[in-house]
């Protein structure tokens, strides 16, 4: 490039440099970039110059304009010379100081520059700089700014000139007054002393080593006597600041006697100013440098200084600590090392540290929150820091510790824990009051959880109780596993704290620990493994610890999941607690830890695992085999009970344990004396405790049951129970409460009694003393009249009692026969007991405890009668069948409300405590009238209103029927009489809408069927077996029955409703049918249905004498049609209605015809019915299409309200016609007639499809009703519409004819949705001529020659939708397959002069689609072929160009199959035919004549016209591989690629082989930027041509065309010396900011070229490849 070239581009991007956009901004700062590090030496006086000549340019202009100066000094200051350095360097200064007011922006960017050079050329940067730094003068603030920053980037450099620097300087500070300055010189004065510091550190590397402190001692002095005596008290923070930054940095430089004299000063002044700036890392910073420098001076000043230093410094450590904020915690660092270098540095030995040790302590005792969280950090710091210093003092540190341990601040907690786990790493701990400290963390390991809800911003610092407890958790497995010296510290000293109750929420670390240290000593055989108990007065027993671990284990996932520790401590403890115990618990004990394992809260069995507690227990006891130890075991178990008071269930489960271990004791003393502990210390208002102590005293009872019966009967005599006697008695609530209580204990334990005793004794003692004493205690005499308790507690453990006795004697009676003679009694109470329940309400467990014992008691005998039986069931199912569903909320008592979880399971207990009632009724009366008898009560639930009150009934019905037969043995073929009954209940629920309901209505069904089947004579078999196909397929109906399709539901039905009628009695039928009768008036439509299929089925096969119940049925199922909204509902009743009306179908299609338009879905469901009928569908079929043919399709009306044009509006009869057509081919079985007909009806159809589009409905009929959307296939199409009937009527005929995959593939290309939009129509008819091509070829000419006729209708648009029907055909091979070419090309020719444009644009598509579907067919009529083509490119009515895209498309394809002879005549012809449309506005336009340009490629080989068009249209071809069109795109791809070798270039066709794929993204620019290279080699003649043609596209539409342009004209100018650069530069004034930053972009490629001077300097490309 020339020199004027670089001067214009550069002046052009500087101008735009303060574009508006910012995107353009960075553009055009790069390219400034580029070019002035590609020439510096040449941009740079531009850039120089620019400034310069205009002073009064922008800030922000200025700005961008010196940040690019300091990039490109940056990257080449060791390229430029040296008088243009100090060129810039003037500049740079003179920007920097030009005005004396600050503008940060402007004067930083000019700072910038000196700095960048100052790396490389310090001497000049300080010739320059020393110029404004003059004595006497105050400098400018970025003057003294530079300076400081110098120092600080190049301190090597800069030292050597701070002695003249700071001679100066001292006179200027006290010339600065503004705040400004006085920053600006403290600021200096810090980096100059940090340089000097960093420099004396370094002397090895320094270019002076002769350099000392006392070279700069003297100035340094006198600036700091400046700073601290002035400028110190400025009211400026951020000037104190800096000034207390400078103090600090220059002390280090001081000499020591200054030093001395400042201390006593300065250190009071820094602690002064945390009082008044907020920022303290600053002064914090400084105060640590103040401190580091007197560590070389007297101690004393110092300690003079001591208590308001250590004042202030605990003040600061004090502060919170923000995390997120990284001034608070460097502050805190530097504060933590202040205290460092006081303690070790700074004073001598055991005097300072001594002192700081007592003041740390000391504010340790005495401070708030915040001054022990400062306390305890200094503390830890000097622990972990200074630990040789700190060891004289250990027992004063560990005292020290009291006060903290009892703060109630969990941050101080925190703090206490960091401290004794950095202590405990130093032996603290072993010392006296280390178990202090050890208790302290393990009580916090027991801490719960907070509530955290409502917690302000303030209190986001605060330490939660999970986090605390896991800091000490933490910390007490990090002792136990890495802190050696902490083993014997911790055992066995930990177990102290297994039994307490407030360390219970630790057991988890506790154990873990434990388990850690007890296998270590295990392993290693330490002696110290086994504990001797006798020997530790501080632990707890052995029996205590046992019991503590064994009642954390029952519920093993509580407290954080404490099971498996106990567990664990319990294997390691098992020779310290009974050597005998070691082998047992080693082998059972990983059995529960491996069932742990494999289970979850949730899936862990309750009871299972509680009972391999116990059994584990009774396994100990019988391995230790000491009868003493077993008596001291449960002493020890009865001394625990009240710590459990907090948690009942495990104190419930202490009792059972009490029990188990009472079993194995043999002192009938220490029985008696637990037995009375027990009963004498529970809590009897509190149900899980009142349940343990009666399991417990039931499993003592299993040896010792004389000794129970007689405990309780003195406990009964006791003074609990005399307080409430008597009348008065009775009116003190709280004592009788209690009193009640107590009995429901007894009574309860008296059931478990029964239960666990020995049976060979119980039966005797059931009458005797159980009953007895239970009757009495539930009941009380009063005067003489017995007054029964109405205490809930009281009936529940009454109900449970009851029910353990009933099962201990049915246990005893399979053994020994017994007749319980008061059983009616109890039956009756227990019933008076249910029917006292509300009815509305579950909240309790009355019924289900009730409904159990009831069922244990019914298997006993005597039987019951025929009439109490009937009073149980009515009782029981009326009380639990009417209760709500569980989701509506119970409306009981406050304290008796359930939670979700709650209700569940007591629902679940009450229904499946009804089942096994029911069961056992029906095992005691296994015959049919037994069965009716449940059946009677259950009748009227099954046809309840309620969803939950049916599938209750349902339900149950199906389970008792299900009992039934799995019960039942039949020993002689018999009669199963009520089946009928059973049936008709059970058949309508089978499709209700409840899904309960109908599933077990189904297997109800299927199970009677077996009952029948068991009684005729059939046995149990997985085969059924009778002969009877339908009964044969029984399994694969009852899966039928699971079916969610009604439709198949249905068919199920129907087929178990011809299973039955075979297998039914005429005497079974008739019940049946009535009771089927009466299921169609069902509120369900659904069970109206399925009773109507029963229904039909059964007369089917069975009505021959029951003709007398057919009008009545009949009659129904038409009403039913009216009534029901279902769609399979409707079908079913309207095959019922085609069955009666088949003698009169005639009356019933004039009839139908004649109905208002839109038909009603009881119309259409007629319609359908009438199109199953296989002998008549044909006439049907045949008389509508002669209809459509015929009829008059739309007429026109003239609206006043529009100009042009009328409004086309549909009449009557086609219309109702083709929806009638739509409605009987709905029905599957018009097939064969549909297929018969198939090309007539296919052609009337697609006719009135055309003749559909846009026509409106007639004002008589609804346009917004709705019809039933039922098809086979298909998309509905909404709302009813002349051309929607259409189109779906031509669906249901594509169906009808097996075309499906036609149809799949309209569905998926729209095609249905574009046929109904005016706009689309003819793209939806290509895309069903394709798919019938495609699909359906042998039914093709039959429907052709329908078709013809069509072509010269009156109707335009019929002869449309003709043509684009024709016309795609000829796109598809069966046209030749099928011998049709012929026929079809004429009728295209002859539709070219058709009057209506679009017809003439089809025929123009069908002329071009011959060269797809029959290409051998081209050069036949190659002459027709081009001249019709060409035409249409010019032709003159085609607004849209829709004509000659077509024309251009197919010539496109036709060229394909053509030689080059039978094109030359017309080549230049269609060529100059094409350029106009290359920039066409519509993208289909350009991306055709693009294409077509390529198509012709292959005729212009050795012809120079040809070449010099595609000359002509290169640049544009170029041009638009950026077009908007990604089509374009690839069609220009594909263009270049044919075109280019015919210009005789190999470098650029193999460039553009090489390059342009059509499936790859093109990086446009280096593509552009390579082709350049070879236009320039091959073409240099074409250059100004080119250019020529690109300036034309400056004004382009697109905006990415004229970006592109940007960028060919920007590598155009490295052409030729006279480049048009002014075109470029007006580009970067473009509306568009994409086009100026192409422009800017393009400038910055200029560094990439240089003027062609030959071949050898291009890249050079592989032409052979």
């Amino acid at each position: 490039m020339e020199e004027s070239d670089i001067e214009e581009a550069s002046q052009a991007l500087i101008e735009a440099a303060n574009d508006r956009d910012p995107m353009v901004q960075e553009q055009v700062r790069k390219s400034m970039l580029t070019l002035g590090k590609r020439k510096p030496d040449r941009v740079l006086p531009i850039f120089q110059n620019y400034l310069l000549k205009h002073p009064k340019l922008p800030v922000a202009h200025r700005v961008a304009v010196l940040q690019t100066i300091e990039l490109i000094l940056l990257s080449r200051i060791d390229e430029i010379g040296c008088l243009r350095v100090k060129s810039i360097v003037s500049l740079a200064s003179d920007e920097m100081t030009r005005s004396k007011e600050v503008v940060p922006d402007w004067q930083q960017a000019a700072s910038n520059i000196l700095v960048a050079v100052g790396n490389k050329h310090m001497g000049d940067i300080m010739e320059e700089m020393l110029s404004k730094f003059q004595p006497g003068v105050l400098p400018h603030f970025f003057v003294v700014q530079t300076l400081a920053r110098l120092a600080h980037s190049n301190v090597y450099g800069m030292v050597p000139f701070l002695s003249a620097i700071l001679t100066t300087m001292l006179p200027m500070l006290g010339m600065a007054k503004q705040d400004n300055m006085k920053w600006v010189f403290s600021f200096a004065l810090s980096r100059f002393s940090e340089s000097i510091v960093e420099y004396l550190a370094n002397l090895d590397k320094a270019p002076d080593p002769t350099v000392s402190k006392a070279t700069f001692s003297g100035e340094i002095y006198a600036a700091y006597d400046i700073l601290f005596c002035n400028w110190l008290q400025s009211r400026e923070s951020k000037v104190r600041l800096t000034v207390t930054e400078a103090l600090g940095a220059m002390t280090l430089l001081m000499a020591r006697d200054k030093l001395e004299e400042q201390l006593p000063k300065l250190i009071p002044a820094l602690l002064n100013l945390y009082k008044k700036t907020p920022d303290h890392y600053i002064i914090s910073k400084s105060l640590c440098q103040v401190l580091d420098a007197a560590a070389s001076t007297d101690g004393r000043l110092l300690r003079a200084l001591a208590d308001s230093l250590l004042l202030t410094l605990h003040q600061q450590v004090s502060l919170p600590v923000d995390y997120n904020s990284p001034g608070t915690v460097k502050n805190h660092n530097e504060i933590l090392r202040c205290f460092s270098i006081l303690e070790t540095h700074c004073f001598p030995p055991h005097t300072f540290p001594d002192r700081l040790v007592i003041f740390v302590l000391q504010r340790l005792e005495n401070g708030g929150e915040r001054n022990r969280v400062g306390s305890l950090a200094v503390l830890r710091h000097l622990v972990n820091t200074s630990s040789s210093i700190m060891d004289t003092k250990k027992g004063l540190i560990v005292t020290s510790l009291r006060l903290p341990l009892l703060d109630t601040s969990n941050k101080v907690k925190k703090k206490v824990v960091q401290v004794i786990s950095a202590i405990a790493h130093h032996g603290y701990l072993e010392l006296e009051g280390g178990d202090m400290l050890l208790r302290f963390m393990m009580l916090h390991c027991a801490l719960p959880d907070a509530c955290h809800q409502g917690r302000s911003l303030s209190d986001q610092e605060e330490v939660t109780n999970e986090a605390l407890r896991n800091i000490c958790e933490k910390t007490l497995h990090l002792l136990a596993t890495t802190v050696g010296r902490m083993e014997d510290v911790l055992w066995p000293a930990l177990l102290r704290y297994l039994t307490p109750v407030q360390y219970a929420d630790a057991t988890v670390p506790l154990c873990s620990s434990l388990v850690l240290l007890g296998n270590r000593k295990r392993v290693t055989g330490d002696p110290g493994y086994i504990v001797d108990f006798t020997k530790q007065d501080s632990l707890p027993s052995p029996y205590s610890i046992m019991v503590r671990l064994w009642v954390n284990a029952s519920y093993p996932f509580r407290s954080r999941g404490r099971g498996a520790p106990s567990l664990r401590l319990l294997a390691i403890l098992a020779p310290s607690i009974q050597p005998s115990l070691e082998e047992l618990w080693t082998t059972e004990v990983p059995l529960l830890l491996n069932l742990l394992e494999e289970s979850t809260v949730d899936t862990l069995n309750r009871r299972t695992w509680e009972q391999s507690l116990l059994k584990l227990l009774s396994k100990t006891l019988v391995a230790v085999m000491d009868a003493g130890w077993c008596c001291r075991l449960v002493s020890e178990m009865s001394l625990y009970l009240p710590t459990y008071n907090g948690s009942l269930d495990e104190k419930s489960f202490l009792y059972k344990c009490m029990g188990v271990t009472l079993q194995r004791c043999c002192d009938s003393g220490v029985v008696k004396e637990q037995l009375r502990i027990i009963l004498a210390t529970a809590c009897h208002s509190e149900a899980i405790e009142r349940e343990g102590v009666a399991k417990g005293i039931g499993l003592c009872a299993s040896n010792h049951l004389d000794d129970t019966l007689a405990k309780l009967d003195d406990f009964a005599r006791s003074d609990a129970f005399r307080k409430a006697s008597g009348i008065l008695g009775l009116l003190k609530d709280k004592n009788d409460g209690d009193v009640e209580k107590m009995k429901s204990t007894l009574i309860l334990s008296y059931g478990y009694i029964a239960l666990h005793a020995p049976e060979d004794k119980v039966l005797g003692r059931i009458d005797s003393q159980i009953l007895r004493n239970i009757s009495k205690h539930f009941s009380t005499k009063v005067l003489g009249m017995k007054v029964e308790t109405k205490d809930l507690t009281l009936k529940i453990s009454l109900l449970q009692s009851v029910g353990l006795i009933a099962q201990a004697i049915g246990a005893c009676v399979r053994r020994q026969n017994y007749l319980f003679a008061r059983k009616q009694e109890l039956v009756g109470g227990l019933m008076d007991i249910i029917k006292a329940e509300p009815a509305d309400v579950l909240v309790t467990s009355v019924r289900h405890l009730a409904m159990t014992a009831c069922a244990s008691l019914v298997n006993l005998d005597p039987a019951l009668t025929e009439t109490e039986t009937c009073g149980v069931l009515q009782t029981c199912l009326n009380s639990v069948l009417g209760l709500p569903p569980l989701e509506v909320v119970d409306r009981g008592e406050e304290d008796e409300s359930l939670d979700l979880q709650q209700r569940q399971g007591l629902y679940a207990e009450t229904f499946s405590a009804l089942e096994d009632l029911l069961g056992r009724l029906l095992s005691r009366n296994l015959t049919p009238d037994g069965l009716q008898s449940i059946f009677k009560h259950l009748e009227v639930w099954m046809g309840s209103e309620l969803d939950h009150g049916r599938e209750r009934a349902v339900r149950t019905a199906t389970l008792v029927l299900d009992s039934y037969l799995h019960n039942l043995a039949v020993r002689k073929t018999t009669t199963f009489h009520n089946i009928g009954a059973l049936l008709g209940r059970l058949v309508p629920r089978c499709t209700d809408r409840c899904s309960a309901v109908s599933w077990a209505a189904g297997e109800g069904l299927r199970i009677l069927l077996r009952i029948q089947l068991r009684y005729e004579g059939e046995f149990p078999s997985p085969i059924l077996r009778g002969g009877d196909a339908a009964v044969d397929n029984l399994p694969t109906l009852y899966e039928g029955l699971r079916n969610p399709d009604p439709a198949a539901l249905c068919q199920t039905c129907s087929h178990l409703a011809e299973a039955f009628s075979r297998r039914l009695t005429p005497q079974q039928v008739g019940p049946l049918i009535l009771v089927l009768t009466e299921g169609l008036r069902d509120p369900q439509p659904s069970c109206c249905l399925v009773s109507g299929v029963f229904l039909n089925t059964l007369l089917m096969h069975r009505g021959g004498r029951l003709q007398d119940l057919v009008p009545e049925i009949m009659g129904a199922l038409h009403l039913g049609l009216q009534a029901i909204s279902e769609d399979q509902v409707k079908t079913a009743v309207a095959h019922s209605i085609l069955t009666l009306a088949s003698q009169h179908l005639q009356v019933v299609i004039d009839t139908l015809i004649s109905y208002p338009l839109p038909y009603d879905s009881s119309t259409c469901d007629m319609w359908m019915a009438l199109g199953g009928h296989s002998a008549l569908a044909g006439h049907i079929v045949e008389t509508f299409t002669e209809r459509l043919v015929a009829m008059v399709p739309y007429t026109e009306k003239r609206d006043p309200a529009l100009r042009m044009g009328a409004t086309k509006v549909a009449t009557v009869q086609p219309l109702a016609v083709t929806c009638a057509l739509r409605e009987i081919m709905m029905n599957g079985q018009i097939e064969a007639a549909v297929t018969e007909q198939f090309p007539r009806l296919f052609v009337a159809l697609l006719v009135r499809m055309g003749s559909s589009v846009g026509v409106q409905l007639p004002k008589d009929i609804c346009t917004g009703a709705t019809r039933p959307e039922k098809r086979p296939s298909g998309k509905v199409l909404g709302a009813f519409d002349v051309c929607g009937m259409a189109l779906e009527a031509m669906q249901i005929l594509l169906v009808r004819a097996q075309l499906d995959e036609v149809l799949k593939t309209l569905d998926l290309q729209e095609g249905w949705a574009k046929m109904k939009e005016p706009q689309q129509f003819i793209d939806g008819i290509a895309l069903l001529a394709n798919a019938m091509a495609t699909h359906a070829g042998p039914r093709l000419p039959a429907i052709i020659q329908h078709l013809y006729p069509t072509l010269t209708s009156i109707y335009e648009c019929q002869r449309t939708t003709a043509t684009a029907f024709l016309s795609e055909l000829l796109n598809h091979r069966v046209a030749t397959e099928m011998m049709m070419t012929d026929s079809l090309m004429k009728s295209m020719i002859a539709r070219l002069a058709d009057p209506c444009g679009a017809v003439r644009m089809l025929a123009i598509r069908g002329l071009g689609n011959i060269a797809t579907g029959s290409p051998e067919k081209v050069i036949k009529y190659a002459m027709e072929l081009l001249a019709a083509l060409s035409s249409g490119m010019e032709e003159s009515d085609d607004p849209s160009k829709r004509i000659a895209l077509e024309a251009m498309s197919g010539l496109s394809k036709v060229l394909l199959h053509l030689n080059k002879n039978a094109v030359r005549m017309l080549l230049v012809y269609i060529l100059m035919k094409i350029k106009p449309f290359l920039e066409s506005e519509y993208d289909t336009v350009r991306c055709a004549a693009v294409l077509l340009l390529g198509n012709l490629s292959k005729f212009g080989s050795g012809e120079p016209v040809f070449r010099d068009q595609i000359h002509n249209v290169l640049m544009s071809l170029l041009l638009h591989l950026s077009d908007p069109s990604p089509d374009v795109v690839k069609a220009c791809k594909l263009t270049l690629q044919e075109c280019v070798p015919l210009l005789g270039s190999k470098l650029i066709a193999t460039m553009f082989q090489n390059h342009l794929y059509e499936d790859r993204n093109l990086h446009y620019g280096e593509f552009i930027n390579d082709l350049m290279k070879y236009i320039i080699q091959d073409f240099p003649g074409m250059l100004n041509f080119y250019h020529t043609t690109i300036l034309q596209f400056f004004k382009s539409t697109w905006t990415q065309v004229r970006a592109s342009a940007a960028m060919f004209t920007g590598l155009r100018i490295t052409a030729q010396p006279c480049s048009p650069l002014p075109g470029l530069i007006q580009l970067l004034g473009d509306p568009d900011p994409t086009v100026r930053a192409k422009a800017a972009e393009a400038m910055g490629h200029f560094r990439h070229f240089h003027p062609a001077s030959g071949s050898g300097s291009l890249k050079e490309l592989d032409v052979s490849a």
